[in-house]
């Protein structure tokens, strides 16, 4: 067997959700109370600003109000002691994995708790709300700043970092995912087309499992930590 040096993971909602972050498709999720269409799209934003506006202020204080779990905590130990490479490739727009220490991180959907400046492009860390149509910290202009999050329809950040790393990949794994939005639910099949060694990490079976070499099912906060002890116990360089 080849040996691991280089790792991808992809991380989901499911690490976040036992920290109290409901994920898309929970009973308390954005599914339930909104339709996406009205609060995650840039046609909702131009629609109606004030829900939209309204929705994300409402998440990002919530997301200030938790804690990184024992999955987040296990994976910034991953990434303090991993000695070949590593990339956390994040969907969550939380900020719980800088917040167990996590430095070897990408998000693909952006952050809550950064906002985007429409009229110069600057972006800017945010813990406030948008809903009163604050002025840009760069340019001035008021009324001008939306959420710094991938809407359905948007293009995810930095694809060209993750393709790159899945090529030098010698593992990818996927935690916590739904496997139902794309690009990051073909991740699996560009590592296998690769001859990357696959591995899933979910609660349950998701719409991709059987893309993967192998599935491990159970609450992150058990099956992640297990699986980075294992993984730091055979590390061999």
């Amino acid at each position: 067997m080849k040996e691991i040096r280089n790792i991808v993971i992809l991380t989901g909602a499911g690490v976040s959700a036992e920290s109290g972050i409901d994920t898309f498709r929970s009973a308390g999720g954005l599914w339930e109370q909104h339709r996406v269409e009205d609060v995650a799209t840039p046609e909702a934003f131009e629609r109606d600003p004030e829900l939209v506006l309204r929705f994300y202020d409402m998440r990002r204080a919530r997301i200030q109000e938790v804690e990184p779990n024992a999955a987040h905590q296990a994976l910034a130990r991953l990434d303090a002691e991993w000695k070949g490479g590593l990339l956390i490739v994040t969907q969550n727009v939380d900020d719980l994995h800088e917040r167990a220490g996590a430095g070897r991180l990408l998000h693909m959907h952006g952050e809550h708790l950064n906002a985007w400046c429409l009229s110069c492009d600057g972006r800017h860390r945010w813990y406030g709300t948008l809903i009163d149509r604050p002025a840009c910290p760069a340019c001035g202009i008021a009324g001008r700043m939306r959420p710094d999050i991938v809407w359905f329809g948007e293009m995810p950040y930095r694809m060209h970092e993750i393709y790159a790393a899945l090529n030098r990949a010698d593992l990818f794994v996927s935690i916590g995912t739904s496997g139902a939005v794309y690009p990051a639910a073909g991740f699996v099949r560009e590592a296998r087309e690769q001859g990357v060694r696959t591995l899933e990490l979910n609660l349950e079976p998701s719409q991709g499992s059987h893309w993967f070499d192998e599935s491990r099912h159970g609450p992150a906060t058990e099956i992640v930590p297990a699986w980075v002890d294992q993984m730091l116990r055979q590390q061999q360089y």
